[in-house]
């Protein structure tokens, strides 16, 4: 699959789930490769297949306007983008938009058994198709602003890199958004360094 907006290939299977938190996934959902910016959302079929991914699909036979839900989860983002930056910076942030996504999102309290019969008291949406798929995500946002740590809320150490993430490892030390990735990128540029350096020695 090659980026409409670089001329990239990038992963057919959308932006990578490695944040360890729903909205920094959101955030991840624009990325950079060599430099240039990698937008993973061209239509609302993407969003769509990047919400599935995170357990958040349509009631069946609900109605979805693609390009109204990639507009707006499109502005989703670059709102939580904003809020995540100017928390982790410790600047006050206005969240009057954010909120006008949680009471669009209408849920009711739903009781059924989960896959071992056990009663499970859940909530399912109600209302608008959009806002009842872009709520659980405002949510997310709202919950990580609230409640998140945001001393283990951080970028990858990697200068090409964008991705966030939430640390979620015992010591609190994880530097880059996967070691596959950046880790294994970063140590192959530090190896090839030192042997520069010894050849020029």
């Amino acid at each position: 699959m090659t980026n409409a907006d670089t001329g990239r290939t990038v992963d057919p299977a959308g932006p990578p789930l490695l944040a360890d938190h729903l909205a920094l996934d959101l955030l991840n959902t624009e990325a950079r490769a060599d430099g240039a910016a990698v937008e993973f959302w061209h239509t609302g079929d993407d969003v769509l297949r990047w919400l599935a991914r995170q357990g958040i699909v349509p009631a069946p036979g609900a109605p979805v306007d693609p390009a109204a839900l990639l507009a707006q989860a499109r502005a989703l983002r670059a709102l939580a983008r904003e809020l995540v930056g100017r928390h982790k910076e410790g600047k006050p942030a206005d969240a009057g938009a954010l909120n006008a996504y949680l009471h669009a999102y209408l849920s009711a309290p739903h009781l059924a058994r989960d896959r071992e019969g056990r009663l499970v008291l859940g909530r399912v949406p109600r209302g608008d198709t959009i806002a009842a798929l872009l709520g659980p995500v405002a949510e997310a946002v709202a919950q990580l602003l609230a409640d998140g740590d945001f001393a283990l809320v951080r970028q990858c150490e990697h200068p090409d890199c964008v991705l966030w993430f939430y640390d979620r490892t015992k010591a609190h030390k994880r530097r880059w958004c996967s070691m596959a990735l950046c880790g294994n990128r970063h140590k192959a540029a530090q190896f090839r360094k030192k042997a520069s350096q010894g050849a020029a020695a």
